[in-house]
């Protein structure tokens, strides 16, 4: 592996042959998370891909002028032609071994193939979600020196990443962005040194025999097993929706609100989420129209109160969505009065969506015992119902799911796996 600057980047890189650049930066989680996995495939594919690293903040007109603007940003050459994928953020292994194996002939791939070895690593417990539940899981575990892997299919901060501000969470006079305090946990979980395997394909989870197969040769081993991976935005389930989710209809009003700007937005739910959200796209927005399926808000009042004298937002109640259909670059929504039935359509530029969330069960299903929406049931010291292993934060089944609330599983889940690991 070569580091170069942009002096040097037209003989390495556009004379180089078959080229993987790697554009990183300093204070980068993302990038942290990359750079084991960038060594480790440039001792299988060396010799035959020349894998370089430029250091984006001191080559910044070299990366503007590739219409590079974010850490990591991994792109692939040939011959001085740019190819395959525009690999950015949390980079997964297998996203890099397909787009180095597109450089390669079949039978060299194969070659390749064969020399990748299984790895097993042992630990006392293995985390599996890195948002604040598992976050604080692993602090509180390597304070108290227990061998702790965290494992995430994302970068660690969980749904807390991708929210505007959040007001509630104790210690922060001031609103914070949701990013920088998903930041300063994983930081203060990472440095106390809880290890890290994250933006990992995951293969295999076996609760019974306590092991978990990331990115498909690296087998980990466990005494104890953390689950923490949380839950995913719930969908509608009509037609249309599925289909247009990322063009035009989205989840994440952080991610996208600002693509909305003096334009018109629906907005589906009516609980914090919805309102808070529906908030923030305002501030984008020229107009916001709620679709509540109920005739009040289930948001709680300072929410409501905020929403219902902001002049961008409007309301249409004991309505729900029944298809979404896009023309041009409207979206059009069919729907329909739960109390009368009558039918109507609204027309927007974007739809959010924030009708609740489903927990991310999907690996260990029918391994757990859940209650009838499929979260994890678990007893006072998040035990599950299997042997050595614990459930935490929004993946299991509660009244009342926050920030604060998944922290104080994570606290008490590592409390309760330390005593028992201290009694073997």
């Amino acid at each position: 592996m070569k580091e170069i600057t942009h002096k040097e980047f037209e003989q390495e890189v556009l004379n180089g042959g078959k080229v993987v650049v790697d554009f990183y930066s300093t204070e980068c989680p993302p990038c942290e998370a990359l750079a084991p996995k960038f060594e480790n495939l440039d001792k299988l594919y060396g010799k035959d891909v020349k894998f370089v690293k430029i250091f984006r903040q001191e080559n910044r007109d070299l990366a503007e002028s590739l219409d590079i603007h974010g850490s990591p940003t991994v792109i692939f050459y040939e011959n001085g032609r740019l190819v395959g994928d525009r690999l950015t953020g949390g980079i997964k292994r297998s996203e890099l071994i397909k787009n180095l194996n597109a450089l390669l002939p079949e039978e060299r791939v194969k070659e390749i193939t064969t020399k990748i070895k299984p790895k097993v690593s042992e630990y006392d417990v293995v985390i599996l979600g890195g948002g604040p539940a598992g976050l604080t899981a692993g602090l509180y575990l390597c304070q108290a020196r227990v061998k702790a892997a965290l494992i995430d299919v994302q970068l660690p901060g969980g749904q807390i990443s991708s929210t505007h501000k959040i007001s509630n969470y104790p210690g922060f006079v001031e609103p914070q962005p949701g990013y920088m305090l998903a930041h300063f946990m994983s930081e203060q979980t990472k440095i106390c040194g809880t290890k890290y395997k994250v933006a990992v394909d995951v293969a295999k989870v076996d609760l019974k025999n306590k092991y978990v197969v990331i990115d498909e040769y690296e087998t980990i081993h466990a005494k104890k097993i953390i689950l923490a991976t949380g839950a995913s935005p719930r969908y509608l389930n009509v037609p249309g929706e599925r289909e247009l989710k990322g063009n035009g209809i989205s989840y994440c009003a952080t991610c996208d609100a600002k693509y909305f700007v003096e334009r018109d937005v629906i907005v589906v739910g009516g609980g914090n989420t919805a309102i808070e959200e529906a908030d923030f796209i305002a501030k984008f927005a020229r107009k916001v129209t709620i679709i509540h399926q109920f005739d009040k808000l289930q948001a709680n009042k300072q929410a409501q109160e905020k929403a219902f004298a902001n002049p961008k937002i409007e309301f249409v109640f004991d309505t729900e969505p029944r298809r979404f259909e896009k023309n041009g670059n409207k979206i059009f929504v069919d729907t329909e009065n739960i109390k009368t039935g009558e039918k109507g359509q609204l027309v927007a530029d974007g739809v959010f969506i924030f009708v609740g969330m489903k927990p991310n069960t999907e690996l260990f299903e029918g391994d757990l015992e859940t209650d009838q929406w499929g979260y994890i049931k678990t007893n006072e010291d998040m035990l599950t119902n299997l042997d050595g292993v614990y459930a935490v934060g929004d993946i299991r089944s509660k009244k009342y799911r926050q920030i604060t609330t998944a922290v104080a599983d994570g606290t008490i889940a590592a409390i309760s796996v330390t005593r028992e690991l201290d009694t073997y």
